[in-house]
């Protein structure tokens, strides 16, 4: 939790040649999104080292990590507010009914 808001990891993708995982954070109902990645950024070495006691017999380096933010919500949000708008435009039209005729 950050500033009353949830953190979650969407995804992970690591490098062919592992040396780096890059984290997909999807950010919900948090007021700062900078604020809340630098926060992150500033534990990195403490989320490193959690991660190397759990790998450490599965992997001969830890991978540097970078952490950015996962939009497709947002996305997502946006397109169904889209839709939405489209489905009431056809609604107000007189003749959305008889189009296909």
């Amino acid at each position: 939790m950050i500033d009353g808001g949830m953190v979650s990891i969407s995804a992970v993708k690591v490098t062919p040649d592992l040396l780096e995982a890059r984290f997909y954070l999807s950010l919900f109902q948090v007021k700062d999104v900078e604020a809340a990645l630098a926060k992150i950024e500033s534990r990195h070495h403490e989320i490193k080292k959690e991660l190397a006691s759990n790998v450490r017999h599965q992997l001969r380096s830890i991978p540097v990590l970078k952490f950015y933010k996962d939009d497709t919500l947002d996305h997502v949000f946006k397109m169904e507010e889209i839709f939405k708008k489209i489905e009431e435009e056809k609604k107000d039209r007189p003749d959305a009914g008889n189009s296909a005729e």
